[in-house]
């Protein structure tokens, strides 16, 4: 397995619309809005996950804090993933010590989004009561973020990790951004669960370094005041507005970012989809040892396998091991 810890490529999914933004156009779910603000180059995105999120998440018996920092780590999977030119896939996952041991989301760049969780379920009990989100270390404790991009056709894996650090995952992020990636960002994330089930809502804007694959150079009182400015125009966006489904994507960017000259391109659509399969199970238990395959068997002689993602089960029955002519 190859480990790069340098950044992937930086390529960018944005290709520009040629029409103006639309008055009539209807808001959009699941997906990722790419926009630039043309007065001062910055990139930037807005993401709203709404049915493919509640799928996900509707799959799984989690506890109230484990499926809201599921919601958002699928949020920022997809906001991340949105941000690269890549044939892969793309993984964000958290590891540990506290009651939530591992989350992970990864996403294929065709946007099929998925997730799942490992959780001590007695540990979460009392916080089913109501009360102010947990933060980072009252769900994890101690842990990391880890990024990570598998590139298909080539093999190439870029990955870069980064401790957690303040209250909510997208404190992490921009901690990500800054150290690891040598670009400011500003984030802004929200994600509850509502009368339409889950939803989640994201904003990001960044500025890059000067040259691909370059670190931010120093820059100029006036460029300091363009980035203040446009994290002060980012801040004025409402969590209401980020999750609101009537509110279009197209209507909201204008109304934050009209007087830099916001320009908007191709959204990015996402949709929630499991990559398992009876095939991929077969083959992978092919290579096992016959002596092990036959530890795995329940009382009645057959074999279940549960995906940890969909939590859809495979029941394999005696004659179907024989098939498979493992060991």
């Amino acid at each position: 397995m190859e480990s790069d810890p340098n950044s992937p490529p930086d390529g960018d999914r944005d290709s520009p619309r040629d029409s103006p933004r639309d008055e009539q156009e209807p808001a959009a779910d699941d997906q990722a809005q790419p926009f630039m603000l043309e007065a001062t180059g910055f990139r930037g995105r807005l993401l709203r996950l709404g049915p493919a999120l509640d799928v996900i998440l509707g799959r799984h018996d989690y506890p109230g804090p484990v499926a809201q920092t599921m919601a958002e780590l699928l949020a920022l999977a997809a906001l991340v993933s949105s941000l690269l030119k890549h044939d892969g896939i793309f993984t964000l996952q958290v590891k540990g010590n506290g009651p939530l041991g591992l989350a992970v989301a990864d996403v294929t760049h065709d946007g099929k989004l998925r997730g799942y969780a490992q959780f001590d379920r007695e540990a979460f009990a009392e916080a089913e009561n109501g009360g102010a989100p947990p933060t980072l270390g009252e769900v994890f404790g101690e842990g990391y973020l880890v990024y990570t991009l598998d590139q298909a056709g080539d093999g190439r894996r870029y990955q870069g990790i980064v401790e957690l650090t303040g209250e909510r995952l997208a404190d992490s992020m921009q901690h990500y951004f800054r150290q690891s990636e040598q670009v400011n960002a500003g984030l802004a994330l929200v994600a509850e669960r509502g009368p339409r089930g889950w939803r989640a809502g994201a904003l990001l804007i960044q500025q890059l370094p000067e040259e691909p694959g370059g670190k931010l150079q120093a820059v100029s009182s006036h460029e300091e005041d363009d980035w203040r400015r446009a994290l002060v125009l980012m801040s004025s966006c409402t969590p209401g507005e980020l999750l609101d489904v009537t509110l279009p994507p197209h209507d909201l960017l204008y109304r934050l970012f009209h007087e830099e000259g916001v320009r908007v391109f191709e959204p990015l659509p996402y949709i929630e989809a499991c990559r398992c399969s009876r095939q991929r199970i077969e083959t992978t238990l092919q290579s096992l040892p016959r002596d092990e395959l036959q530890s795995l068997k329940q009382d009645d002689d057959k074999l279940v396998v549960t995906c940890q993602f969909c939590n859809r089960v495979y029941h394999f029955e005696e004659a179907d091991l024989a098939a498979l002519e493992v060991g």
